[in-house]
């Protein structure tokens, strides 16, 4: 993937304003972050804002393809220069893990108010929390994921739609249909390789 296109600026650009508004931006707080980022924004419209595809791992929601780009704590080359990874030991688990260090600010300009709306209130609430704790929040009952570690297993995908409930504010036959729309309009425009 590169930075060509709309999906991938907003990624990297949740990312550095994550790394630089919340305490202790670990991989996992920043995966958890960005899970509710999507789901929110889907739950009001319909449409994700990274354009991740997140799976229901034990440890919670994972976007699994920028987790494998992550792999050995390396940022890919087109984040390289804005972001990177430093390793640490987990004061909580004993584990080793990445922080995410911001290099820049980030450029708010790509998202709309809404987006900027909600990555707000993710730091605000979140600002504080450890990993665990927002590990175990994204584990909540009958949530998305959930719902599909019950329903799917371990590792599946976890359907967008699943975060429409009662206080949505589309129906989820217009969610589908944005869905819908995005699969055709990707598969008609697929983003461009960097060249």
């Amino acid at each position: 993937m590169n930075l060509n296109n709309t999906y991938r600026e907003k990624l990297l650009n949740a990312v550095l304003f994550f790394a630089k508004k919340v305490k202790n931006p670990s991989k996992v707080k920043v995966y958890k972050l960005l899970y509710f980022l999507d789901f929110e924004h889907f739950k009001e419209t319909g449409r994700s804002v990274t354009n991740l595809d997140y799976y229901a791992y034990d440890f919670g929601p994972v976007p699994k393809a920028f987790h494998e780009e992550l792999l050995d704590n390396r940022v890919p080359d087109d984040f390289a220069k804005k972001l990177s990874l430093v390793p640490f030991k987990s004061e909580e688990s004993g584990k080793q893990g990445a922080m995410f260090q911001a290099k820049s600010a980030p450029d708010l300009s790509v998202f709309s108010p809404r987006e900027q709306k909600i990555l707000q209130n993710m730091a605000d609430i979140f600002q504080n929390v450890d990993a665990k704790m927002i590990s175990d929040i994204s584990h909540f009952k009958n949530h998305p994921w959930d719902k599909t570690l019950k329903e799917k297993g371990p590792k599946a995908k976890i359907e967008y739609s699943l975060a429409i409930d009662k206080e949505a504010q589309v129906s989820l036959e217009d969610a589908l249909t944005a869905v819908h729309e995005r699969e055709e309009m990707l598969t008609a425009f697929p983003p461009r390789k960097k060249l």
